[in-house]
């Protein structure tokens, strides 16, 4: 299952969603490839890994025609296997269209790898870009992580729309998998309005796990590591299991 982390709009937790949901399905006994597909290489240095260590990153695969074997990293601390990404990435935007069939580039190269993993999570950069273009294209599903709050909303209806867009032309089997709620406050009056708003309208697609606004969740990336080993009886951390726990349960019993 390949599955896209993806919300336009930046600062809802998407890539803190992308190491977390990974590191918790690794630890479900899960195997699992993360691929940075940032150019600001987030989920990169939140795994533990400095963007300048790697040979190889997303951007040797995506415009140089790598595999993905050849570029991935075994993050053995975090459970998972990282493609990296550093700066290279940030300039692959203009390069992909010089590539023949850009739009399947990264599908194409995850297919060789695909059955070695129960799940292939895709961190994508917070704007819809070709690059996360190439991400949904590539994914069988998309997750969308949310912050309860007014203009979030008006961010998911558009992220939706490109969803829609894709699903017609370019990839049919693409579905929405879910919204997480991120960096809930359940004392803030909007986050519980939004909340409930959210669950009117999209009814089972909302996880009913919730990510607290939780302060070492904030800190586990400065030092390298999933919330889960960093602080594994925070809120946080009992948040991502939660929802890693919920995730496959709904995906593994429609398989």
């Amino acid at each position: 299952m390949i599955l896209a982390i993806a919300n336009q709009k930046g600062g809802v937790g998407k890539t803190t969603t992308s190491i977390n949901l990974a590191a918790s399905l690794a630890a479900m006994r899960r195997e699992v490839l993360l691929v940075d597909l940032d150019p600001q290489g987030n989920a990169t240095t939140g795994s533990g890994i400095e963007k300048g260590d790697s040979p190889y990153s997303t951007y040797d695969v995506l415009i140089e025609g790598l595999s993905v074997d050849e570029a991935k990293i075994n993050v053995e601390s975090a459970g998972y296997h990282l493609l990296p990404a550093n700066a290279d990435l940030s300039g692959a935007d203009v390069e992909l269209l010089d590539v023949p069939e850009w739009e399947y580039r990264l599908r194409r190269a995850l297919a060789p790898v695909n059955e070695q993993y129960d799940y292939i999570i895709i961190d994508c950069p917070p704007s819809l870009s070709l690059l996360t273009l190439t991400g949904l294209v590539a994914s069988d599903g998309v997750i969308i992580p949310m912050q309860c709050e007014y203009y979030a909303l008006e961010g998911l209806t558009a992220l939706i729309g490109t969803i829609s867009r894709i699903t017609g032309k370019l990839n049919p089997d693409l579905e929405i998998k879910g919204i997480v709620r991120t960096m809930f406050d359940p004392r803030n009056r909007l986050a519980k309005e939004v909340s409930n708003d959210l669950i009117d309208h999209f009814g089972d697609t909302v996880f009913h796990s919730v990510i607290p606004r939780n302060v070492r969740l904030a800190e586990a990336p400065s030092y390298g590591v999933p919330i889960m080993y960093y602080d594994k009886q925070s809120r946080g951390a009992r948040g991502y299991l939660a929802l890693a726990g919920e995730l496959a349960k709904r995906l593994e019993q429609k398989d």
